[in-house]
């Protein structure tokens, strides 16, 4: 059952705020004056204390915004684009960057900060005589910070690789102390044990809510955690620091895929979480602030509506404002987390992820013939597509949601969903059976069933061929499922795929731009074969000149979209006539696109026309892909320096592959996986956090 979402974290302080459920007021105290023994010896304040840790993961240079938007990484998924051709301190998803990087910074002071929050939380509540009642709720509120302090620990470790770790608050040992740094392998298996331990003791989600940790996200996040242990990750070759490291995974890795395996079994052999709600109402819901403690979601970070969270805001389509005001009551958003331009060809047909995820529309300002401001809606042909999972503006323009000018949304954010469980065992599965195992396919066909309205059954007879054709669809449906989560460049990671991936991801703008300017470049056919288009060569026969009809869904009849209705993106027509939208606002308009997908082989009515009772309004176009530069017979600058640190292009449309460091030239084939160098996805310490070690921290990888 879905019901409204109860906001229990507060901002700042062991006891600073109480919050009520339902209406995101915040009833604000002064800071508890009370000594630490008096708080932890009793449960309401221990519980106000809880709340103080919950707040320092809702910060905007942590979980609020930074995790999605500055440190999700360019993939063929997510896309961040650039036209710089020089190094910049701050250049994270091109994999250019350095310790000067003031987010950087940021980011890690925000994520050590809950940490030490956690350890002071833990480590008093564990000396407190209530530790010793074995109070069931006592011990499941030390498990919430122990996943806390897990779950940014794991993070941490993902993004700069080995870390300074501790348990223990770091101000026992004075101002002075500086936290060794400890190996990842280390660290993983340490927060495996601890959440172990804590998992015993902490309650379902079927008895708390989502937006606290249980008993399924301790287990799910051990999941998770051992699968990255088990994976390959980029390790620094402390012998020569301008190396940027080699991939490796531990010699036991199969350990670890045991440990995944058995955790995500627990999940699942629990039954609390179900797929229940379509993949599109999941986030809708986050939208409009409801949860279901039996569903996809398993922990959402719990965002409080004007105060916290700018999920969106950063996703979602662009809403302009114009002087500060906007016209709708939603206030403005600036949709600039985005998806690759061409992931929207890399879906199965009939695949209701694609229409709903990927979003071709954005909206702005006019003034209209009284004078008076007004917005519209305009398609968006740009670099990259909106992420249309999450948006203020997915709610009914009478129960306005989120912050009225910006961010501070209150959306959740799903840190754990039980889809990412289901193709966490999958995946180990295979790997421990050399080959999908019944349950294995069950799980991945859960999953990928829920995309669809009536299944895909070659997808599954494709998929259980071998353990490589199961470990390509696993990694398919991650892509397919998970975009926007800071997902994709982890998969691709743990799976050693990411430079083979990045170099296609660099070749379909770099051959679609050089197609604008100068004719093709010879890749065309590899990057169809690899995206799965051999016959139809999708990357030459891009829908140039689109088709567009700006629609409110009162406005739309039965016989305008029969037209067209095979190549129809936003709405459609059932077989009895009804006009279905896909689209979750229905007081703004939405656009109907006739060809999303593929060069259209005729245009439609460009004028508007009337047949008996019915009418359609002239449709408008828009031309893509206009990426070349006739000048110079050069793709555009934002197609050779996307992905920076990795691959380019420079005047001269040469291409160059970075390897140590070192501007390489691009081999005249493209390289295997094997051929490629590593990916410097790893980001490094900050320079202040090195200055303040006084030398006991050093970067690497180049840095």
């Amino acid at each position: 059952m879905t019901d409204m979402k109860f906001k229990h974290i507060l901002l700042t302080g062991v006891a600073a705020m109480v919050l009520t459920s339902c209406n995101d007021y915040l009833d604000v105290e002064a800071p508890s004056a009370y000594t630490e023994e008096f708080v932890f010896s009793q449960k309401s304040e221990v519980s106000r204390a809880l709340n103080g840790v919950y707040a320092q993961a809702l910060v905007n240079d942590l979980y609020g915004d930074a995790y999605l938007s500055k440190f999700n990484l360019n993939s063929d998924v997510d896309m961040v684009i650039s036209s710089n051709n020089a190094h910049a301190h701050n250049t994270y998803a091109r994999f250019d960057c350095d310790d000067q990087g003031g987010d950087i910074y940021k980011f890690w002071t925000a994520a050590y900060n809950l940490i030490e929050y956690c350890n002071k939380f833990i480590k008093s509540a564990e000396s407190s005589e209530l530790y010793n009642t074995n109070d069931a709720e006592y011990m499941q509120w030390i498990g919430e910070a122990r996943c806390l302090r897990a779950m940014a620990y794991h993070d941490l470790v993902v993004m700069f690789g080995d870390v300074p770790f501790t348990l223990e608050p770091s101000t026992i040992h004075g101002t002075d102390f500086i936290i060794p740094i400890k190996d990842r392998e280390e660290i993983q298996k340490t927060l495996i044990e601890d959440l172990q331990q804590a998992s015993l003791y902490m309650s379902s989600t079927s008895s708390t809510t989502v937006e606290r940790c249980s008993k399924e996200f301790a287990q799910a996040l051990i999941a998770r955690i051992a699968l990255t242990a088990g994976g390959y990750s980029l390790r620094p070759d402390k012998n020569d620091p301008k190396s940027y490291g080699i991939m490796q995974r531990p010699s036991d890795y199969q350990n670890f895929y045991k440990i995944a395996l058995q955790y995500a079994d627990s999940v699942i052999s629990s039954g609390t979480h179900k797929l229940i709600a379509s993949y599109q109402d999941v986030f809708v819901n986050e939208c409009n602030y409801l949860t279901a403690n039996n569903d996809d979601p398993i922990f959402e970070i719990p965002f409080a509506k004007e105060s916290t969270g700018n999920i969106g805001y950063i996703q979602g389509p662009t809403y302009s404002a114009y002087e500060g005001k906007t016209v709708g009551p939603w206030g403005a958003a600036s949709g600039g987390t985005r998806l690759s331009a061409f992931y929207r060809f890399l879906f199965r047909n009939g695949d209701l992820r694609r229409e709903f995820v990927n979003g071709l529309w954005y909206y702005s300002y006019f003034t209209n013939a009284d004078g008076n401001l007004a917005d519209s809606v305009y398609i968006r042909n740009d670099y990259t597509v909106h992420n249309n999972k999450w948006s203020k503006l997915w709610t009914p323009e009478g129960s306005a949601l989120g912050n009225i000018t910006t961010g501070s949304t209150g959306i959740n954010y799903p840190y754990m969903r039980y889809a990412d469980v289901l193709l966490m065992y999958a995946e180990a599965a295979n790997e421990l059976n050399n080959g999908p195992t019944d349950k294995a396919i069950e799980c991945l066909t859960t999953v990928h069933n829920r995309a669809f309205e009536n299944g895909d059954s070659a997808y599954y007879a494709e998929s259980c061929a071998s353990k490589e054709a199961f470990q390509k669809a696993v990694m398919d449906e991650r892509k397919w499922e998970f975009a926007g989560e800071n997902s994709r460049w982890r998969d691709l990671v743990r799976t050693n795929t990411y430079a083979e991936e990045l170099v296609y991801s660099f070749l379909r703008y770099y051959s679609v731009g050089m197609q604008n300017a100068n004719g093709l470049t010879g890749y065309e056919d590899a990057i169809n074969e690899h995206d799965g288009y051999v016959e139809e060569g999708y990357i030459d026969n891009l829908p140039e000149r689109i088709y567009y009809h700006p629609y409110k869904i009162e406005e739309a009849n039965a016989y305008a979209l029969r037209m067209y209705r095979a190549q129809l993106y936003g709405y459609y027509v059932d077989d009895a006539g009804n006009v279905i939208q896909k689209y979750p606002n229905q007081s703004q308009k939405s656009l109907r696109i006739y060809n999303a997908y593929k060069r259209a082989t005729s245009q439609p009515i460009t004028s508007a026309i009337t047949r008996g009772n019915f009418s359609a309004k002239a449709w408008n176009y828009a031309d893509f892909y206009q990426w070349g530069d006739n000048n110079t017979g050069s793709a555009k600058d934002q197609c050779k320096y996307s992905f920076y640190g990795f691959i380019r292009c420079d005047d001269g449309n040469n291409l160059w592959i970075i390897n140590n460091g070192i501007q390489t030239p691009f081999p005249s084939h493209i390289p295997t996986a094997a051929e490629l160098p590593v990916v410097r996805y790893i980001i490094p310490y900050p320079n202040l956090a090195i200055q303040r070690s006084a030398g006991a921290y050093k970067n690497y990888y180049g840095y």
